[in-house]
């Protein structure tokens, strides 16, 4: 994690100014290095900023308590949980309960903070390299309420049908009547039904994005700069296709594993292409420092073990042999 300098402005864990941008974000255990390297690249692009997050187990929620990272606050569930979201969570895995928490997010986040006017989601596996403001300057100057963002997949790799033409990895609300509105109505939709599965036009939170620009028409603005939010299914067509020449203002590292104490999947399946390894490359350093702070802290890293059937070794070893699966071994 970068140092900060000592004459560096530290926002309590209470009460963030009002001119701060304000990011919120949710993950469990296993995702909290992902979480921390977030953290780190927010501090590096986005000050000033304040990092909520919705704490989904007490384990990532004690160890945030210990790290007390600048700029950010934490929303432990148990204070959050209504009887219709805990009706559910029995049925829900715990991937699925986190896309259904993630429409309330925003809220829980505005009734925290009164002074808060806006505020953007972020899923936990995303990396700054640039200002997100760039970002949120086109979203003010669209004056809507709510901002969305296209997978913007490559023609090889469009997933659309099955899981919708817009990603829930960037998305922003205004603290207006119009903007609780979309949100309510996502929160309804999730509650009753959000699973990891395609079925009539549904998966997860996220393909109920996909009646939005006609629904919502005069609410939702759809992020233009699309080139510049890159993933493992785009990355290669944007920057060694389309040959663009801005740098990204975030990647999702959708897919990225620590599988074992010594061992990260970087990606699996796609093709990532020459021009978007350093992307990579930074990332792994961001979570190695996490983990080294993790492992010194805690004497033990998250792992999130890889499948072991024998399709999934098959499509191991058949994706290696075609450059599209990627490990980076490391040692603490």
């Amino acid at each position: 994690m970068p140092n900060l300098p000592s004459d560096a402005p530290v926002l309590p864990l209470v009460g963030p100014p009002s001119s701060a941008e304000h990011f919120v974000t949710l993950f469990d255990k296993n995702f909290l290095p992902m979480g921390m390297a977030l953290h780190s690249s927010l501090l590096l692009h986005a000050q000033p900023f304040h990092l909520w997050v919705l704490c989904m187990d007490e384990s990532v929620e004690a160890q945030l308590l210990q790290l007390a990272l600048p700029h950010v606050s934490l929303i432990p569930l148990k204070d959050v949980e209504t009887r219709e979201m805990l009706a559910v969570k029995s049925g829900r895995t715990a991937a699925e309960y986190c896309w259904t928490m993630t429409p309330f997010t925003p809220q829980f986040v505005f009734e925290r903070d009164a002074t808060v006017q806006r505020v953007t989601y972020l899923d936990a596996d995303l990396y700054f390299f640039d200002s997100p403001h760039i970002l949120l300057e086109e979203f003010s100057r669209s004056n809507k309420h709510v901002m969305i963002t296209d997978h913007n997949y490559a023609p090889e790799y469009d997933q659309s049908r099955t899981s919708g033409r817009f990603c829930v990895q960037f998305m922003t609300f205004r603290r207006t009547l119009e903007g609780q509105r979309v949100m309510k109505w996502w929160q309804d939709r999730c509650i009753e039904w959000c699973f990891a599965r395609y079925e009539k036009g549904k998966r997860g939170d996220q393909m109920y994005l996909d009646c939005w620009p006609t629904q919502f028409a005069e609410e939702v603005h759809i992020l233009m700069d699309q080139d510049r939010t890159l993933a493992p299914w785009n990355v290669a067509y944007v920057l060694d296709v389309k040959r663009s020449t801005a740098r990204p203002v975030f990647f999702h590292f959708h897919g990225f594993r620590i599988v074992s104490v010594n061992r990260m999947l970087f990606y699996r399946r796609y093709l990532i292409g020459a021009s978007g390894q350093w992307l990579y490359s930074e990332y792994a350093d961001a979570i190695e420092k996490a983990l080294s702070i993790v492992h010194q802290r805690w004497q033990s890293i998250p792992v999130l073990s890889e499948k072991s059937t024998l399709l999934d070794r098959l499509l191991r070893f058949a994706f290696s042999h075609l450059n599209r699966i990627q490990y980076r071994d490391f040692s603490l």
